[in-house]
């Protein structure tokens, strides 16, 4: 493989024919930040500079992400190098056959002393939520997570438990096809702002890998990252993020991508309005890291296959004919006249 995410290489983002421009939202904060999260994961991760773009794109748009591949590509580790990289706390779910729910969100515990059941809180009560191999576990296990992924609260026993800033949940997925994988319902996949696909490194890369690893002795220590990001900072980006602005020929052209996918008789599903609500945040986001105030298409175009790919579902001809999700939305985005 040469490239990452080659489901991305057309569509890259149009940069500004003058650069030279006031920005209206100071971004010098946020960029700042970005950079140095991007430099301290370059320590550890080789290449997949286009996961961690997009991975820092849901973290400034409060998005959930999910990760596929197959084993061994570092899902799990960019995911907890991320977390490092922010001062706030963090906790690891792995997923498997025989997870219930309660084993997530939490369960009562009668105390003794007080003659009365105490709500012990479980694992996703946390600001960043690793969830390994989330379709290791069956279809009651992932509705556990609809309500705290959707509106930041658990609802247990009467009570309702509001999660604190921020509220990111990482998960990982391995592809369908592997033995022992559930596939993951569509209202599940449907609250995750971006599915991301973790490719295998390209000979290069690999190479570097390999010699990285040989040098450092087998010795890896992740403790070693730094942290750059405290929540207040985070809340204070997120703000600036929606303030981003964007044209209304774009939002109308955000609007016809995401209609595209509702009326192309090569797709069964298309997406909901979530999915156009989530291109309007991830590309004002995509442009504040690019230290622009302003969104372009080609930021439009950039991250719409990551929020439209697992939102969509094939017509049954297409399955067949072996093409993927990400090569009709493809399609349907170069139908599309682009703003001028």
């Amino acid at each position: 493989m040469e490239n990452e995410n080659p489901e991305l290489e057309s569509l890259q983002p149009l940069e500004p024919e003058n650069n030279n421009f006031q920005a209206r939202i100071d971004l010098s904060k946020l960029q700042n930040a970005t950079q140095q999260i991007r430099s301290e994961l370059a320590k550890f991760i080789i290449g997949k500079e286009s996961t961690i773009d997009l991975m820092l794109v849901s973290l400034l748009s409060g998005g959930h992400i999910l990760l596929e591949g197959v084993p061994g590509v570092a899902k799990t580790l960019i995911a907890k190098l991320l977390a490092k990289t922010i001062n706030s706390d963090f906790s690891r779910i792995q997923f498997t056959p025989d997870l219930m729910p309660s084993d997530i969100l939490g369960t009562s515990i009668f105390n003794m002393q007080k003659s009365a059941f105490d709500f012990k809180k479980g694992p996703i009560f946390s600001n960043i939520v690793l969830i390994d191999e989330i379709n290791r576990s069956p279809a009651k296990t992932q509705a556990a997570l609809f309500e705290v992924m959707e509106e930041r609260q658990v609802s247990i026993e009467g009570m309702e438990f509001k999660m604190d800033f921020p509220f990111m949940v990482i998960a990982t997925q391995n592809p369908i096809d592997q033995e022992g994988t559930y596939r993951l319902p569509e209202a599940q996949l449907d609250r995750f702002m971006f599915k991301i696909i973790v490719d295998y490194p390209n000979l290069e890369e690999e190479i570097e890998i390999i010699t990285r690893f040989h040098e450092l002795k087998n010795k890896v220590d992740l403790n070693k990252i730094n942290s750059f990001l405290q929540k207040e900072a985070l809340k204070e980006y997120q703000e600036a993020v929606a303030e981003i602005h964007i044209e209304p020929k774009l939002i109308k052209y955000i609007a016809e991508i995401v209609n595209a996918t509702r009326n192309s008789g090569d797709l069964y599903i298309g997406a909901s309005p979530r999915a156009s609500l989530a291109i309007l945040q991830a590309s004002k986001a995509y442009a504040a890291i690019q230290n622009r105030d302003f969104v372009t298409p080609g930021d439009i175009q950039y991250v719409a296959k990551p929020v439209l790919n697992h939102r969509v579902i094939l017509s049954a001809e297409k399955e067949m004919e072996g093409l993927s999700t990400t090569e009709i939305i493809n399609s349907l985005i170069q139908k599309i006249e682009v703003p001028r």
